[in-house]
Formats: C-alpha cells, sequence, structure tokens
C-alpha cells in the first residue's frame, strides 16, 4: 500500500534473546513493512549461539561488533552509528530498537527528534527513561505468548523422568534433533497450525468488534507475518476459500467488502470448572501455572485466553474468582482454590 510505514528493525543480542525473535517481527510487521533486520553482538563469543540458530530462518543481517574490553558492551555504539546512517539515508519511517539498555535513550530520543516513530522492545527491566524516549515501548516477557520459564520447567522435568530408548544414546539424540532443525530450516511453508494462530491474533488486535477485519487487509497483515504465506502452498487458489478452512471464522459480505470475524466462543464454565477441578486436585500444594496451562491446552485444544480477552493464560486464571495465583520463587508460579 501506498502509504506503509517502513520499519528498520536493531536488535542488541547482548540484552534480547532470541526466543523473543518471533514476538519482535510480528509486533513491528503489524505497523509497516521491515526493510532492515539487524543483529548486533560479538558473534565469536558463546552468548551468539542461540541468534545463530535464528538467522537464516528469519532472514536477519549479523553485525559482528568484537568485544575490545571484557564486560562492556560493544554492540551500542554499532547500533548507534548504523541508525544514524539509516535516519540520514531517509528510506525508513520508524525504528524497533530491540534492547533493555538504557543507554539507547538518547538514539530514541533523537530520532523521534527528527520525526521518525521509535517503537522500543525490551524485558520489564528496561529502564523507565528509555521507555519514555521512545514513541511505544513492548515488554517481550509480557506480550510473549507462552509463559517460557514455565514451559521449559516443564518439558526439563519431563526429560529427567522420562526413560531413553532401548540402544539409543545421547549421542543419537542429540544427531537426530540437529537433523530435525536442519528440515525445519530448510521447510519454507509455514505450518497451517501457525497460520490459525496468526489468524487468531491479527483478528483479534485488529478487527472491529461489530464488524470484524477486512478481509484484504487481513491477507496483508497475514503476509507480513509470513512473507513465504500463499493460498498456493497450501491447494486453494483464492484466500477467501482458504479461510473457509478454518471453522473459528465466519465472513460477511458488507457492501463491496468480505470482512473476516472470530466466532464468538462457546461458554466456557465447563472450562472454568474443568481448571479449578484440576487445582483442587492438587490440595494446599496448588499446581504449577505452566502445568496448569499445558494440561488445558492437552485437553481442549481450541482454548485460547485471547478469545475472552485475556493476552496471558495467568491473566484469564486470575479472572476466575475461586482461584488465586502466587509466586512461589521468583520465576515460578502456583496456581491455589482461594480459602
Amino acid at each position: 500500500m501506498a502509504d506503509e510505514k517502513r520499519f528498520a528493525i536493531l536488535i542488541d543480542a547482548d540484552n534480547i534473546a532470541p526466543k523473543y525473535i518471533n514476538s519482535i517481527l510480528n509486533e513491528i510487521s503489524d505497523k509497516g513493512t521491515i526493510t532492515y533486520k539487524r543483529v548486533y553482538c560479538d558473534w565469536t563469543g558463546q552468548m551468539a549461539t542461540g541468534w545463530k540458530k535464528v538467522l537464516l530462518r528469519h532472514s536477519l543481517t549479523p553485525i559482528q561488533q568484537y568485544s575490545y574490553t571484557y564486560g562492556k558492551n560493544a554492540t551500542d555504539s554499532a547500533m548507534i552509528i548504523d541508525a544514524m546512517d539509516i535516519l540520514y539515508g531517509g528510506e525508513v519511517d520508524g525504528f524497533a530498537l530491540c534492547s533493555s539498555d538504557s543507554d539507547f535513550t538518547r538514539l530514541a530520543a533523537r530520532l523521534r527528534e527528527a520525526g521518525k516513530i521509535v517503537i522500543g522492545l525490551g524485558e520489564s527491566k528496561t529502564p523507565a527513561p528509555f521507555c519514555a524516549a521512545c514513541n511505544e515501548f513492548k515488554f517481550l516477557d509480557r506480550i510473549s505468548d507462552d509463559d517460557e520459564d514455565d514451559d521449559k520447567e516443564i518439558k526439563e522435568s519431563k526429560s529427567k523422568n522420562g526413560t531413553k530408548k532401548t540402544g539409543e544414546s545421547s549421542k543419537d539424540k542429540s544427531s537426530s534433533k540437529s537433523k530435525k532443525e536442519d528440515k525445519d530450516d530448510e521447510t519454507s511453508v509455514t505450518p497451517l497450525d501457525k497460520i490459525a494462530v496468526a489468524l487468531k491474533d491479527i483478528i483479534l488486535a485488529n478487527s472491529n468488534e461489530s464488524n470484524g477485519i477486512d478481509m484484504g487487509e487481513l491477507g496483508s497483515r497475514l503476509q507480513k507475518r509470513y512473507p513465504d504465506f500463499d493460498t498456493r502452498n497450501y491447494g486453494y487458489s483464492k484466500f477467501s476459500i482458504f479461510l473457509k478452512k478454518f471453522d473459528f471464522l465466519t465472513m460477511e459480505h458488507i457492501g463491496t467488502s468480505i470482512n473476516v470475524m472470530l466466532n464468538v466462543p462457546t461458554a466456557d464454565a465447563g472450562i472454568e470448572a474443568r481448571i479449578i477441578e484440576m487445582v483442587r486436585s492438587h490440595g494446599e500444594k496448588g499446581i504449577n501455572l505452566g502445568s496448569l496451562s499445558s494440561d488445558i491446552k492437552n485437553e481442549f485444544p481450541a482454548f485460547n485466553p485471547k478469545e475472552f480477552g485475556y493476552s496471558k493464560f495467568e491473566q484469564y486464571i486470575r479472572s476466575i474468582d475461586a482461584l488465586d495465583v502466587k509466586n512461589t520463587t521468583p520465576l515460578n508460579k502456583k496456581v491455589f482454590i482461594k480459602q
């Protein structure tokens, strides 16, 4: 579209974990077209290992910056210099500064002074001055779809309790996992389950409550999230026919346009009752929030808290009067029956 905003994404890999890359790209693709995707760090160091795995998958450009002094963040100056070069090049309308480092506060202010849109993305620990210097600031650890700390704990627990197959060594498992990851990297067609999640997220975030979202806009936003998306990849010649595949969608002709809406979810009383039952079965010890989320998703695959107006599973649980969520450790939360 002619009025589409162009954004440069600059990521400080010293302060941002690679697990947030999907959230970063999704947030900015909803704002406009991404023209620069650069990641800054010392790629010879151990900290770069996680980022190396996602570079090709998301077409990110690695920018090498050696750490000349131990303990000093050398990526700051490289990011700032590149940001100013891009600014004076006049090729973008906005910047996404991905870092939790307050050293970028002045850069954000300077870019705004030049009339550019500045979107900051970092964790909740980001100092307030940096947040205030941006037009918008997104806390990645809050907008991320999964409770990753809890999920990681569950997976590690299951791994420890699980049994190895006879004759299968850890080396064989590692080799098998490596081959699977290589295969995933070579696959360019986005799985349908990811498309389904994206459709729900886009409609929930951008639709008019009464009329939904224009089908053309929905397709455009989906294309920005997944550049490889093409209905022909899934055996359909038209986007409108492709959308009929998803039973959670409803399409309605309004004038010359077609609007797409989410089907009104069925009453969640049954799910709430099941959740309360699960929590009660664990007695006074309570149940880990991540475990509860996993159990509910297994029992109700179509359940999505966003359909009920909550961005995360935790907020949905807090809305249930009979339940209470408490921090048992800084990184662990449990759900209890209110006394």
